[in-house]
C-alpha cells in the first residue's frame, strides 16, 4: 500500500448515528438499520474521496464482537443508500447491482 497514508485523506464532518440522511426516510426497522447505514456514511466520510469500505467495517462498527450476524443488514444498508443515490456498490472496480451482486462486495461514495 505503498504511497497511500488514509490519515491525510480529506476529512468530512462524521454523521451523527442514527441520523439519516437530508431527504431521506430512515431505514426500516430503526436502530440497528439506521446505526449500519450512518456508519457506512461516517466511515466514507473519513476517507479518501475514491476509496471503498467492506460492510464488514460497517458491520463490525455497529456489532462489536458479534458483528458477524450483521453483515446481511450491513449489506441490505448499503442497498438502500444505493437507492437513495448515495453510495455505490462494486466488485472488481465495477459498479454492480446490490440486489443481485454475489460474493464480496464494496462500497463507495456515489460519483
Amino acid at each position: 500500500m505503498a504511497g497511500r497514508d488514509r490519515r491525510t485523506a480529506s476529512k468530512s464532518a462524521p454523521v451523527p448515528q442514527g441520523t439519516p440522511a437530508p431527504g431521506r426516510e430512515p431505514a426500516p426497522g430503526g436502530g440497528v438499520d439506521q446505526q449500519l447505514e450512518a456508519a457506512i456514511l461516517e466511515l466514507l466520510a473519513n476517507r479518501a474521496a475514491t476509496s471503498t469500505i467492506c460492510p464488514s467495517e460497517a458491520a463490525r462498527a455497529v456489532g462489536g464482537g458479534t458483528w458477524r450476524d450483521l453483515m446481511e443488514p450491513a449489506r441490505r444498508a448499503a442497498r438502500r443508500l444505493v437507492d437513495a443515490g448515495e453510495v455505490q456498490v462494486t466488485q472488481g472496480g465495477s459498479v454492480v447491482d446490490p440486489s443481485t451482486a454475489k460474493g464480496p462486495i464494496r462500497i463507495r461514495k456515489a460519483r
